[in-house]
């Protein structure tokens, strides 16, 4: 193993952080229901699986919970913006601070408290001992893997399934959708109420894998991170694997270009000054059609 090897390893785990999240809010955004709140929500399901782990002992069911938390989450949000129709900015902004909100009084007395058990790393069989390749792809934790799985399936199931069609058809032109006997505001529930479950098992990842231990904003702005990603992914969750993959290097080589003699605080800067600019540049109408935005992404159906 050489410095390379490790570095491309290290940023699969960074990258994994994201991309549950990204895939989540992929899928939400794809029904044409923005959730803003990614962040808090990956700060509540983290601490969830936290303290879960350290009182049953049980990872699994910390990554249940933390999904199951996630998905109530998405569920709040669906009822504002879906059923009351209100303006998704607003709700999803106001989850994110109510969320990390509660994440903070839940967190305080786990400040400090070493993980009871982790997700450790498990070698794929052959696969693990295929050069350079092996180390970087097939030596994760069972997260790491199943991310493999989720993100071409969920490709899969949006791009060629009726399913993946109807989800579209919302996000597109719901009026159209209706009026072909797709119910609109299910599939919308649907989706945004998975996608918080996905934002939450990336919490999970976080405080079980990643970087072990609680503090109050350990997510660090990664939500906001995610949903730059879901715009350099072009809504593709394949195009996702490798946008995050590539935001977990850039995350992970802030510490090697540090031998550089690189300022680490103007290097720390580069995914947030990144973020704000696909932001900026998908608010514009028409590079928001260029790249195959949702066209009523954000839009409340039916409108007033």
């Amino acid at each position: 193993m050489n410095d390379l090897e490790l570095l491309a390893h290290e940023s699969i785990a960074a990258g994994t952080v994201l991309l549950y999240a990204t895939l989540g809010e992929i899928l939400a955004e794809r029904s044409g229901v923005l959730n803003l709140g990614l962040e808090g929500i990956m700060m509540l399901g983290a601490i969830t699986a936290f303290a879960l782990s350290i009182t049953t002992g049980s990872v699994v069911l910390s990554i249940l919970v933390a999904f199951a938390v996630g998905c109530l989450a998405g569920l709040l949000h669906s009822a504002v913006c879906v059923s009351m129709r209100g303006n998704q900015v607003v709700s999803g902004l106001a989850l994110a601070m109510l969320c990390a909100g509660i994440s903070s009084v839940l967190g305080r007395n786990y400040v400090g408290v070493p993980p009871r058990t982790i997700l450790s790393a498990v070698k794929v069989p052959i696969l693990s001992e295929i050069p350079c390749l092996g180390y970087i792809l097939f030596q994760q934790n069972i997260l790491v893997y199943l991310a493999y799985i989720v993100a071409p399936l969920l490709w899969f199931i949006l791009f060629k399934t009726k399913i993946g069609v109807a989800i579209r058809a919302c996000g597109d032109d719901p009026l159209s959708a209706e009026s072909m006997g797709i119910n609109v505001h299910l599939y919308r529930y649907l989706c945004t109420v998975l996608g918080g479950g996905f934002a939450g098992i990336s919490g999970a990842y976080l405080t079980l894998s990643y970087t072990p231990f609680w503090v109050e904003n350990i997510t660090a702005g990664r939500g906001w991170i995610s949903l730059a990603l879901v715009i350099l992914s072009t809504w593709s969750p394949l195009r996702a694997v490798l946008a995050c993959y590539f935001f977990g290097f850039c995350e992970i080589s802030q510490y090697w270009l540090q031998t550089l003699k690189l300022n680490p605080y103007l290097l720390g800067t580069i995914p947030y000054l990144a973020t704000i600019a696909a932001i900026s540049v998908v608010s514009v109408e028409k590079i928001r059609k260029l790249v195959g935005a949702p066209r009523a992404l954000g839009k409340p159906y039916p409108e007033d």
